[in-house]
């Protein structure tokens, strides 16, 4: 998230650079184009500085999850929680079929990540399929990992691959030494009683890159998408929430 955000800021400074390129304001120290050239500058340097930061590992202490079980280290992650007036039951069977009109800017966002191309059997375009978005994902390049009724489900791909790297992808993929070269994602869903008739859900993102290579590729695709991937986790939960409560 602190690479996002030094991307994000020196996009900004970038941008506003710009602004003053056309129009110099007249501010102390920014009152000429070449000043202003200088400002825009600055901030895509802060940008590129943002996608070259190197990435912290993380590592489990215990195995508390499923999810653990398939990541227990990762560079790259992001959680999100909601507390929601349902069942573990009905709250776990609204994960399972919701879809992605249901989710709020789920079909610009993903229009944005894909360049506005098509992409067949891919969870990138699932906007206008009227199939649950975990079916969607698991026919384009997931594997399903955990399917723990009421509390767990897990899912999993590839991200980032060697070159004319071919094979299925099963389960077995992510609990073994890969070659040099990868990045593995996996993103769960969590649910557990709130001790009352309620239910508190969390869903988790992990990337583990096993190269240098793989990592510092990776870390530049997540800094950019992440303020976007941050909206849909959180409006995927909401419309968890909307189709378990009926809400």
């Amino acid at each position: 998230m602190r690479g996002s955000m030094v991307v994000y800021f020196g996009l900004v400074i970038a941008f506003a650079g710009l602004i003053f390129l056309v129009k110099p304001p007249r501010l102390p120290g920014i009152s000429t184009r070449l000043h202003a050239l200088a400002v825009a500058g600055g901030g895509l340097a802060l940008a590129a500085i943002g996608l070259a930061l190197p990435a912290s590992e993380s590592r489990i202490r215990r195995v508390e999850t499923r999810l653990d079980e398939f990541a227990p280290v990762w560079q790259f992650n992001e959680l999100h929680t909601i507390r929601i007036a349902a069942s573990p039951a009905r709250v776990y069977d609204a994960i399972k079929h919701v879809r992605a009109d249901e989710i709020f800017l789920f079909g610009t966002l993903t229009w944005i990540r894909r360049g506005g191309r098509p992409l067949p059997k891919s969870i990138l375009d699932a906007g206008s399929r009227n199939e649950s978005l975990i079916d969607i994902a698991l026919q384009g390049g997931f594997v399903s990992l955990a399917d723990d009724f009421p509390k767990e489900l897990v899912v999993g791909t590839v991200v980032v691959a060697p070159p004319g790297t071919r094979g299925p992808l099963t389960p077995q993929v992510f609990q073994r030494t890969l070659p040099a070269g990868f990045a593995l994602a996996t993103m769960n869903f969590v649910v557990s009683s709130d001790g009352g008739t309620g239910s508190f859900v969390s869903t988790e993102t992990r990337v583990f890159a096993n190269s240098p290579s793989a990592r510092r590729r990776f870390a530049a695709y997540w800094r950019l998408i992440y303020p976007g991937s941050a909206i849909i986790r959180r409006s995927w939960l909401r419309a968890i929430r909307q189709r378990a409560t009926g809400a």
